[in-house]
């Protein structure tokens, strides 16, 4: 492809190396991508996919300018190179002004979903496709250009964009791929007047109509380069503007220098743009060939899959070269690019499984081997570490040990509390022996500056829990990255996230079990009673197995444009969680005794009853004998058996015969009473911390596919808030004295996101607005004056509003609202014909979903969903309900995400003591002083309402209610 990609040079140049190493001089090519797609899209005739009549003339032309440029460049032999584009949200400059390329047209519509195939075709052409949340592409072209130039090397843009060329200089050029001319300071002379270093001062003068940069009126380039070639530079000019003879001329700077003022801040470029890939990461690369074939199959490009290749568009696993020094990967593993969601799930893509040898780890002992250890970990810049413990709960755990990883191989544990037990015949009193180890005090200090310092990375997986663990220790781990979170933003809904299902999947190799180390059952032993050699072996194993997933993986998040959802809704959230779960919240016990003795007693009236509409005594608890109550002896219609052959007695049955028999709702009753004791009034007595007094929850991060928390030990999330005995539960949660509980919730969140992401103008409209919504849709929908509304009415309304999103059917909506299926579905029906945007967002999401095999939310997050294609109908038909619905309750979730992420640092900003304890589907929960009750109320409906800026615009207000009281429930 490239002249310096020879086959003698392709192993060496296919590596990164330093900048400083002998070789090549860097020379780095940045490529316009929108530039190029926009050229593409106007120059060439309408092209559709012959299969489904999908637009792809515009990819057509960008991969064959890519393609036609690559073949070019063989005399320049550049030894990086990126495609640079626009990410699709506003940046920073419409905060400095809200005009901002306002008048810009929106893209045309056969374009628009063409946007995501050209950056699929960047990167099937071996090439990194860039773009930065709140920046411009300019900024990144600047930002790396820059990076080049300070390096000692050389960039290259490839663009004509006028915008670019305040960045030319001696080591920065420009090339117009169109013209086939290099653009340097002369030509940049030629255009504007001036050289590039004035360039920016030129713009602030005459704007830019196309962006909407005002400028000052009536001046154009040649008299702003006439001005600044005379003044000097601009703040020269307007320091001056007085003695300027032209009376017009002077007017306008001294009348206009703010607004020219602001221009200059938006048509100056930021250098100082953060990277979203190291440069080293844009090293050349030849493309993969099955790959690319792979695609150009895909697009049904076939006259340019024979003019770059054999034409063969059977993609072959690709192997991923291994990465760069320290991060180098082993063993190479197939890329899962271009193929569907099932497969990738299914098949096993190590090219060759990873040899380990655990014999090869080291236990350390003493503390100059830590230092050892400590020392080449602060070298490395990266360190995987893990920690062994003697529970599972973080906040009550004992710490055993911690191991370290700091390259593929090269990892050890070290001890800090084993002991030996007495053996067997032993007396029950002696003590176990201590074994020769770092106590966990000295082995703390001085692993504590290693884990805290900002220059090293640290790797973990699942990292709230070792975050927790060392939090409670005094060690504030920083900054980490989470490899259980990296798969889980790439494929969520495919496979499980855990470390042994990862190890096996990406590196073919299958860990040592915990059972073999520490047993199972009655036999298990706690790990700090596990001989060393054996916990060396297992310890160690798990921070070289992280290290080398974190190698594997991590990149894929750039290369799959998922970097962004990882940076901002999954890599803050383990710090946030760790110290919501070790502050815990405060129970009281005697209320959730009493609620229980209360509970039980119901349940007798509740079985008493049940016995005598059966006409016999059962057992409420037993499904077989309902089942035989229910159909066998009262005949009730509508039974179904399970696969075992016994009546179905789940709660959708019993729902739907409580309307023709009485029992059904006793039964349902009974069971609420009977789960809300067992599950929460007797497990939350029991969950309470000798240590602490309070309740510690675990939240699991990637349990869910559309990125909702989920929490255990005990479960949080399913408290019934609709029941009085659910909210009697709540009052159990108490503030502890002198404090109060804080809860902020979210109103009618999803229902305003389905709004917004279904552009339903009427929903829309109604938000803005401030209406009652359910009052607004039965109005729609019934032509009935909101006011002195029927409340069954608006009821009837509301059950169709939460329920249409997750694919309320008439027999559903019939059921909840006790009416006839006929005229359940004439509401759902009455419903889509006054909202057709609704039914539009579906049936548009359906049609995605099967092309895809995934949505996404407005934030980005990708979400899996690999049964859309399942022979059976059932699975189909739930598959499409649930992509109907996941991107908004993804988009909710992202939203409370994004919110949690920023409050501890909005409390701290705001002077105040308060702590975030609790997240319960749209609502936090906060402890503060008394006297802080108004002020977090405060700051809390601030952040959670703010949370989607700057990322999206919504075009419906987020609104959050919060209040302050002694108890849970009363808060709300």
């Amino acid at each position: 492809m490239f002249a310096a990609m020879t086959d003698a040079a392709a192993p060496e140049s296919a590596q990164t190396r330093p900048l400083t190493q002998d070789g090549p001089p860097l020379r780095l090519f940045l490529v316009d991508g929108s530039a190029y797609l926009f050229r593409a899209y106007h120059a060439l005739p309408p092209l559709t996919r012959k299969s489904d009549g999908l637009p792809v003339g515009a990819v057509q032309g960008f991969c064959n300018m890519l393609w036609k440029l690559m073949r070019d460049m063989q005399g320049d032999a550049p030894t990086h190179l990126a495609v640079i584009w626009d990410h699709s949200e506003k940046t920073f400059r419409n905060k400095l002004y809200d005009q901002y390329k306002a008048h810009r047209p929106p893209p045309p519509e056969d374009l628009i979903p063409q946007f995501p195939l050209v950056r699929d075709a960047t990167r099937a052409f071996g090439v990194p496709a860039i773009e930065l949340p709140g920046y411009e592409a300019d900024d990144l072209i600047a930002a790396y250009a820059c990076a080049a130039r300070d390096a000692g090397g050389e960039a290259v843009i490839v663009s004509s964009d006028k915008d670019l060329m305040q960045l030319v200089g001696d080591s920065v050029s420009m090339f117009d791929p169109m013209k086939g001319v290099r653009i340097g300071r002369g030509e940049v002379f030629e255009k504007f007047g001036v050289y590039p270093e004035h360039v920016v001062d030129v713009q602030s003068l005459c704007g830019d109509s196309v962006d909407n940069v005002p400028g000052a009126p009536g001046i154009g380039i040649k008299t702003a380069a006439q001005l600044i070639t005379e003044y000097g530079d601009l703040d020269t000019l307007l320091a001056r503007a007085g003695e300027i003879k032209q009376p017009k001329r002077r007017e306008t700077l001294i009348n206009f220098a703010d607004q020219i003022r602001l221009s200059r801040a938006l048509v100056t470029l930021d250098c100082n743009t953060p990277l979203p890939e190291p440069l080293d990461d844009l090293v050349v690369r030849e493309p993969d060939k099955a790959v690319l074939a792979a695609f150009l199959d895909e697009m049904e490009f076939r006259t340019l899959a024979r003019r770059v290749g054999d034409g063969n568009a059977a993609a072959a696993p690709r192997t991923l070269e291994a990465r760069p020094s320290d991060k180098a990967v082993t063993a190479p593993v197939t890329s899962v690019s271009y193929v569907s969601a099932a497969a990738r799930a299914a098949a096993n893509p190590v090219a060759e499984p990873v040899a380990i040898d655990t014999a090869a780890y080291v236990c350390v002992r003493d503390l100059p081997t830590l230092q050892v250890w400590i020392d080449k970990a602060r070298a490395k810049g990266i360190v995987a570490f893990d920690t062994e413990t003697d529970a599972l709960s973080s906040a009550n755990a004992g710490l055993c040990g911690v191991s370290l990883a700091i390259a593929p191989g090269e990892a050890c544990y070290i001890p800090v509390s084993h002991e030996d037990k007495p053996q067997d015949g032993g007396l029950a009193f002696e003590a176990p022996a201590k074994l020769e180890q770092i106590s966990e005090e000295e082995a703390l200090a001085a692993l504590k500056p290693l884990l805290e310092d900002p220059a090293v990375l640290k790797v973990a997986q699942n990292a709230k829990y070792d975050i927790a663990v060392m939090a409670r220790r005094g060690i504030a781990v920083a900054p980490i990255e989470d490899t259980m979170l990296i798969s889980y933003v790439l494929e969520a809904g495919l496979h499980g996230h855990g470390m042994d299902e990862l190890s096996e999947l990406w590196l073919g190799h299958k860990p040592i079990p915990f059972k073999e180390v520490a047993g199972t059952g009655k036999s298990q032993i706690s790990f700090k009673h596990v001989a060393l050699d054996k916990a060396t072996a297992y310890a160690a194993e798990d921070a070289d197995v992280t290290l080398r997933l974190y190698n594997v993986l991590r990149p894929r998040l750039a290369a799959e444009g998922l970097l962004t959802v990882y940076e901002t809704l999954e890599r803050p959230m383990p710090g946030v969680l760790a110290t919501m779960e070790n502050d815990g919240v405060r129970v009281d016990p005697e209320t959730l005794r009493r609620l229980s003795n209360e509970f039980s007693l119901r349940m007798a009236d509740f079985e008493e009853q049940a016995q005598k509409l059966a006409g016999r005594p059962f057992n409420l608890g037993s499904p077989k004998q309902i089942g035989d109550v229910l159909f066998g002896e009262l005949n009730l219609k509508g039974g179904k058996k399970t696969a075992t052959g016994q009546w179905s007695t789940d709660s959708d049955v019993l729902e739907s015969l409580a309307n023709e028999h009485e029992l059904p709702r006793v039964l349902l009753d009974w069971r609420q009473l009977s789960k809300l004791k067992g599950t929460y009034t007797e497990n939350l007595i029991a969950a309470i911390s000798e240590r602490t007094g309070r309740v510690h929850t675990s939240y699991a991060l990637a349990a869910t596919t559309t990125g909702r928390l989920s929490s255990s030990d005990p479960n949080l999330q399913n408290i019934p808030v609709r029941t009085e005995e659910g909210r009697k539960i709540r009052k159990a949660f108490v503030a502890a004295p002198g404090k109060v509980l804080i809860s902020a919730d979210y109103s009618q969140i999803e229902l305003r996101l389905l709004a917004h992401i279904g552009q339903i103008p009427q929903l829309q409209q109604a938000f803005r607005d401030g209406l009652d919504i359910h009052a607004m849709t039965a109005s729609e929908m019934f032509d009935t004056p909101i006011e002195g509304m029927d409340p069954l009415i608006r009821r009837r309304a509301k059950a169709i509003n939460f329920g249409i999103v997750y694919g309320i059917s008439a027999f559903g909506l019939a059921n909840q609202l006790g009416i006839g299926q006929g005229e359940a579905g004439a509401y759902i029906k009455t419903y889509f014909e006054r909202f057709p945007g609704i039914q539009a967002y579906m049936d548009a999401t359906k049609a995605f979903v099967r092309e895809h095999g995934y949505v996404t939310t407005i934030f980005g997050r990708k979400i899996n969903i690999p049964d859309i294609h399942a022979k059976s109908v059932g699975q189909r038909q739930f598959s499409e309900r649930a992509a109907i619905n996941a991107p908004i309750q993804g988009a909710a979730a992202d939203v409370m995400r994004r919110a949690m992420a920023r409050m501890p640092a909005a409390l701290e900003e705001a002077g105040l003591e308060a702590r975030m304890l609790l997240q319960v589907h749209d609502e936090l929960v906060f402890e503060a002083p008394e006297h802080e009750a108004q002020a977090v109320c405060d700051v809390a409906r601030r952040v959670m309402e703010g949370a989607a800026e700057p990322a999206v615009a919504l075009s419906v207000p987020l609104t959050v209610e919060a209040r302050a009281a002694l108890n849970w429930d009363e808060a709300h």
